[in-house]
């Protein structure tokens, strides 16, 4: 349970970290991310699941 907090944790700084850093290229940023079709998104997002997945099992081997 604290290897997971810690992963959550860590998740969390690097999420945080560009809104910290560079707000305003965020908004413009998320303005342009607005505009992409929902479909490629959630290929995007699925390819996403795929790597973080394959890279926790090869970090777990």
């Amino acid at each position: 349970m604290k290897f997971f907090l810690c992963v959550i944790g860590m998740v969390l700084i690097l999420e945080g970290l560009p809104y910290f850093a560079f707000p305003e290229k965020i908004k413009d940023y998320l303005m342009k991310v607005s505009a992409i079709p929902g479909k490629t998104l959630r290929i995007l997002g699925f390819a996403s699941v795929i790597i973080g997945l394959f890279l926790v099992y090869l970090g777990r081997n």
